[in-house]
């Protein structure tokens, strides 16, 4: 199934069933997926990123693998690293079907999920069976929808989380859980990311902080200027959007989170301001319209130190992680690059 030509055959197949359910049959596929995950690579990819090695930089972002079900095999088709989630603490279904749309004629997605999932209890159960495992694996976290109080939400999710975490990620920037984005405002995201510290105790997991691209700029030097203080791991820069640039397919004015191609001048653009706002003393995760090996190139001379993708391998397939790796050995080679950490910020 990685081979992109396969793909391409049965893709059309694929695309038939409703997205949703072309979802839960790829989990189901990869569950039976074969083969080794590899650990720490001495390659010009490997990159250290918040005291993390991860063998190149090249990771899926969360959505795919929301409850932490087949991380092992993600990073079995060539993924530097898996995130999994989001999760929250209590299950919740989301928001009422349909809810995930695909945009052939723009290799896009729109989606209004809503943060579904089966709860922090099942997956932690289900995530510490690999824990000690090769392989990084991170873990998105959220709150519940109708929680009273979501700092105490998040708190109570590091506390779950950490002990079997590579990393966490705090994820402020979903457009799909209302009121949820007002949690990046300044007073708000102090409060917030102290609780999440607080609540870390021993474990020394790092915290990253997932933003949205649709921000101004004081937010974003005032979210720069937090997560320098409270020493953030990374920042991943960025989620979905709710902006809607042209767009040719008939799904085009369905409400929700926008990813895929026609987000990824915006989400360039974000990381190159949040590059200048953090003086590239923070680690960023460039996330948003990334397909080929030339995007993420782009992304990681823009100041991205890994990449993050999901839309992109709709569209192109399981193969795609190996194929931007293949692509990123070549150019550095053309441009005169002998690691990847060379290359971050170099444009």
């Amino acid at each position: 199934m990685a081979c992109p030509m396969l793909y391409e055959l049965v893709k059309k197949a694929v695309f038939a069933i409703d997205p949703e359910r072309a979802h839960g049959l790829a989990l189901r596929s990869l569950r039976l997926l074969p083969g080794k995950i590899s650990g720490s690579s001495d390659s010009k990819l490997t990159a250290t990123v918040a005291g993390l090695s991860f063998p190149n930089p090249v990771g899926l972002a969360a959505g795919f693998d929301k409850d932490g079900e087949v991380p092992d095999a993600i990073l079995r088709l060539g993924f530097g690293f898996a995130e999994v989630g989001s999760i929250t603490p209590r299950p919740q279904t989301g928001n009422r079907r349909p809810r995930l749309f695909r945009l052939e004629a723009d290799q896009a997605v729109i989606n209004r999920m809503g943060f579904n999932n089966g709860g922090a209890e099942a997956a932690a159960r289900r995530l510490s069976k690999r824990h000690g495992k090769p392989g990084i694996v991170g873990i998105n976290i959220g709150a519940n929808k109708d929680s009273n109080d979501r700092v105490a939400d998040y708190a109570e999710m590091t506390r779950i989380m950490a002990p079997i975490a590579s990393y966490l990620t705090v994820n402020i920037s979903s457009p799909n859980t209302p009121g949820l984005r007002a949690l990046q405002d300044e007073a708000a995201l102090t409060t917030l990311l102290d609780a999440v510290i607080e609540a870390r105790g021993i474990h020394h997991v790092p915290i990253f902080l997932k933003v949205a691209p649709d921000l101004e700029p004081a937010d974003i030097d005032a979210i720069a200027r937090i997560a320098l203080d409270k020493k953030l791991g990374a920042l991943i820069v960025s989620n979905t959007t709710i902006a809607r640039p042209p767009l040719n397919s008939p799904h085009a004015s369905e409400a929700g989170g926008l990813s895929g191609a026609p987000l990824k001048e915006l989400a360039l653009t974000r990381l190159r301001e949040f590059r200048k706002a953090t003086g590239g003393a923070l680690p960023l995760i460039g996330v948003g319209g990334i397909a080929t090996a030339e995007d993420a190139w782009e992304r990681i001379r823009a100041g991205a130190s890994l990449i993050q993708l999901y839309s992109a391998m709709v569209y192109a397939g399981p193969g795609i992680a190996r194929q931007i790796t293949r692509g990123l050995e070549q150019l550095m080679e053309r441009d005169g690059f002998s690691s990847i950490t060379e290359a971050v910020g170099s444009e």
